[in-house]
């Protein structure tokens, strides 16, 4: 289980509905929704780890 870095949702890396990889990290999420805004700022997500 991974964490989504934008609710905090616990994600199954297997069925993640969608995944991102930034600097070299692979993230999980529980819906498109977050994955977006991840990508619009993703290191304001990627401290969170």
């Amino acid at each position: 289980m991974s964490k989504d870095p934008v609710c905090g949702m616990m994600v199954d890396e297997k069925r993640a509905p969608a995944t991102a990889v930034y600097q070299g990290t692979t993230y999980y999420f529980c819906a498109q929704a977050c994955k977006r805004a991840f990508e619009q700022t993703p290191e304001k997500y990627a401290s969170k780890q």
